[in-house]
């Protein structure tokens, strides 16, 4: 039975908001997790993100973030810091909503215990680009990141001695080697 969950939000045509799947398929084609471990590529959620969620012990989200910090910047943001931010009013029925999604779970009373959003600052967002460069080189930050998160809520993951190939298809920036281009 699935208690925590390793999600990839993003779009994958759009450049670096495709991260977050790129990073899921990365780990599933790397690491062995766990039957209590679920990896998802979560797409664009909107409010439909919370029947994900309910009932989890463990939460951890990898996505694109905008800020002030330059492309590539890698920030780790616990429950408490996505419930600060008050919940802006949505643009289109696929805006992400995870602070709303997470009100709605404690509401239900089955928010998950941890929650961790891996965060990568872009920097190129065009229709049909590949991740750009900085956020290429974030990529094993942000995957040790989600392996540290899972050590410390004592999941267990384990590196596969023959990785399989990942199913990232929409990205040239993948060697069939399965690791990521530098360039």
């Amino acid at each position: 039975m699935r208690t925590a969950l390793i999600g990839g939000i993003g779009n994958v045509l759009l450049g670096d908001d495709g991260v977050g799947p790129y990073i899921v398929r990365l780990l599933a084609s790397q690491y062995s997790f766990g039957d209590d471990v679920e990896l998802a590529d979560l797409g664009t959620p909107a409010l439909d993100l919370t029947h994900q969620i309910v009932g989890l012990r463990a939460l951890i989200l990898v996505d694109s973030v905008a800020g002030e910090e330059p492309p590539g910047t890698v920030k780790l943001f616990h429950r408490e810091d996505i419930l600060r931010v008050v919940p802006a009013e949505r643009l289109d029925p696929h805006s992400p909503a995870l602070s709303e999604c997470l009100l709605a779970a404690e509401m239900l009373g089955a928010t998950p215990k941890h929650v961790l959003l891996v965060g990568i600052a872009g920097e190129s967002y065009g229709p049909g680009e590949p991740l750009s460069a900085p956020v290429r080189e974030a990529v094993e930050q942000a995957v040790n990141a989600v392996l540290l998160e899972l050590l410390q809520m004592d999941y267990s993951w384990q590196k596969k001695a023959i990785p399989s190939a990942p199913d990232i298809w929409w990205s040239e920036n993948y060697h069939a080697e399965g690791i990521p281009s530098r360039g």
